[in-house]
């Protein structure tokens, strides 16, 4: 399982011209699955995510977690973080998970963060074609792989 987390001041995610999520501070996780993945990795992404300690404390260190400044959390699915580029300039996607599997996991990491203390969890839909906006902050951009790639 890969994500990519973003510390955001405010993002959305449309679907046919609607809002269907949105914060307005904390960090946008934008979530693939791969075809091997468990509910173990789901778990494992979750905790880190909300135990990033990637928000400014008092003194301007970054020493302070989403929960300990009450952001929320966006989450959107996106199988093309497993896709593999190292030969020629298509991406292979054949270990990003089926569909059902996708989605299941999907659908589990967000009852994870759920059980963790978050207060605001957003998503988007799983599957669809999405319109992400967002106003990164800082930036701060963290990857995180559950088989420690990087």
């Amino acid at each position: 399982m890969r994500a990519v987390v973003q510390r955001s001041r405010a993002a959305s995610v449309t679907v046919a011209g609607d809002v269907i999520g949105a914060i307005d501070f904390g960090l946008v996780i934008l979530l693939g699955v791969a075809d091997d993945d468990s509910p173990k990795d789901a778990e494992q992404i979750a905790e880190k995510v909300v135990g990033l300690r990637i928000f400014d404390d008092a003194d301007g260190k970054m020493n302070l977690s989403v929960t300990d400044v009450q952001g929320g959390l966006l989450v959107i699915s996106q199988f093309t973080l497993l896709g593999d580029a190292r030969k020629g300039k298509r991406p292979s996607f054949i270990r990003a998970a089926a569909p059902e599997l996708g989605e299941a996991l999907y659908e589990n990491f967000i009852e994870q963060l759920r059980g963790r203390g978050v207060g605001q969890i957003a998503t988007g839909r799983f599957g669809a074609d999405m319109r992400v906006a967002l106003v990164n902050d800082g930036p701060v951009t963290i990857l995180l792989d559950s088989r420690k790639l990087f």
